[in-house]
């Protein structure tokens, strides 16, 4: 099992570019089932957990060519509904599968998803939504199994007890595009990555309107083509490396994003005390001394983002003062702050807050990676500790960052992979 070994002290300078986004990848490379012929997605990561959605496309009969920046996927052979168990429970987000083939076959089969350790996750948004497309449901040998004759529009409400499900407004989006009459998606989930997959569906030939608000319109259509379409810039990797900037007191920029995506914590970044300057694509951070403790509470898009939340406190506590950090998506999702604490830091948590009181400094250790962003927060607090840190576990890093080692060593950092 591969480990980085992160030596600390070293002020971070240059520029890094982004890779394209995780978390829009994965739902549009599901939507190419919804056509049969060969679609050409550009700027796909190569990411852990992209490949083991291209390994599911491949076990459903999808022909799959990955070269340069270009994937290709041929959905022409597809003779499969059941997303195998060993596949799926390594990525909560196969179960944006389940649309899309409901949607083109009238039928699915997917096991109960797996992914990060991070809390209560449950797909019940997922089948109540389809449900309402006129999908049957059922659960036997660990598998969800849809049925439907023919999918029929519908009004779905989409809102979870922690706001909207950003998966569960794919699934739907997705089966409602090939549904026979209107849908509309209340209280839809309003990320970047809904905009970039409903802008891939249109091109598909689908009529999405509202796409990026809480009220999507889908106007159902009886067949969708193949295209070809680029995959937009990762934001919450665009942001990790911004944090590692400020967290390293170096001058950094973020290359190849989009600064708007990025304004939740561009502000608190300024907040405290890092210069932030953006242009059209890109996004500077300079800081040269102790960053002020803020307090943050993360929030769906456009608030902070709880993919941001293990390696802001990473900042914080180095911060000078103290910080509130409450965690509104997922309660549960502080499994990086005993690691954390691990390194110096001094943190408690209590009822879905943590409390952060900032140090002077961290002293290197062995830390272990619960889940994707406690890892790069691990990695973070290890380029600003003194001596070397060891992160065990890094599996769950190479889900979300693509060549994160190189990247941060091309800004001066020293990181290297072993293998345990």
């Amino acid at each position: 099992m591969d480990a980085l070994k992160v030596t600390g002290g070293n002020r971070l300078s240059g520029g890094v570019r982004v890779s394209g986004s995780k978390n829009a990848s994965l739902p549009i490379l599901a939507a190419t089932l919804l056509a049969e012929g060969r679609s050409r997605i550009y700027g796909v990561p190569r990411l852990q957990d992209v490949r083991t959605m291209i390994k599911i496309l491949t076990a459903l009969g999808a022909e799959i060519d990955w070269s340069g920046d270009c994937l290709t996927v041929d959905t022409s052979g597809i003779s499969n509904c059941t997303a195998p168990y060993e596949l799926v429970k390594q990525m909560r987000a196969s179960v944006c599968l389940l649309g899309p083939l409901l949607a083109r076959f009238g039928r699915a089969a997917i096991s109960l998803p797996g992914g990060c350790v991070i809390g209560d996750r449950p797909i019940d948004m997922h089948l109540k939504g389809l449900e309402k497309l006129s999908v049957r449901f059922t659960l036997s040998g660990g598998y969800v199994r849809g049925r439907a004759a023919r999918l029929s529009g519908s009004s779905i409400f989409l809102g979870g007890t922690y706001g909207s499900s950003v998966l569960a407004t794919a699934n739907v989006m997705m089966a409602a595009c090939r549904a026979e009459g209107d849908t509309v998606i209340e209280f839809a989930a309003c990320e970047p990555e809904i905009v970039n997959l409903a802008d891939f569906l249109n091109r598909m030939g689908a009529r999405i309107e509202g796409a990026g608000s809480h009220l999507v319109k889908i106007q159902g259509v009886r067949r969708l083509r193949p295209t070809e379409f680029r995959i937009l810039p990762d934001r919450i990797e665009a942001g990790t490396y911004l944090i590692a900037g400020a967290l390293t007191r170096g001058q950094v920029t973020v290359e190849n994003c989009v600064p708007e995506h990025l304004f939740a914590l561009m502000e608190k970044l300024q907040e405290a005390g890092v210069t932030v300057r953006h242009g059209l694509t890109t996004v500077e951070v300079q800081c040269r001394k102790r960053v002020r403790s803020v307090d943050i509470a993360t929030l769906p898009y456009p608030g902070f983002p709880t993919d941001l939340q293990a390696q802001f406190m990473s900042l914080m506590v180095l911060a000078d003062g103290t910080s509130l950090i409450n965690e509104n998506v997922f309660p549960e999702r502080f499994m990086h702050a005993a690691e954390l604490k691990r390194l110096g830091a001094d943190i408690i948590l209590k009822d879905g807050t943590a409390i952060v009181r900032g140090r002077k400094r961290l002293t290197g250790t062995g830390v272990m990676a619960s889940d994707l962003r406690a890892s790069a927060a691990l990695v973070l607090a290890g380029l600003a500790a003194e001596g070397e840190t060891v992160v065990s576990r890094i599996y769950h890093l190479d889900r979300g960052y693509e060549n994160m080692e190189t990247k941060l060593g091309a800004l001066g950092a020293e990181v290297v992979r072993f293998s345990e």
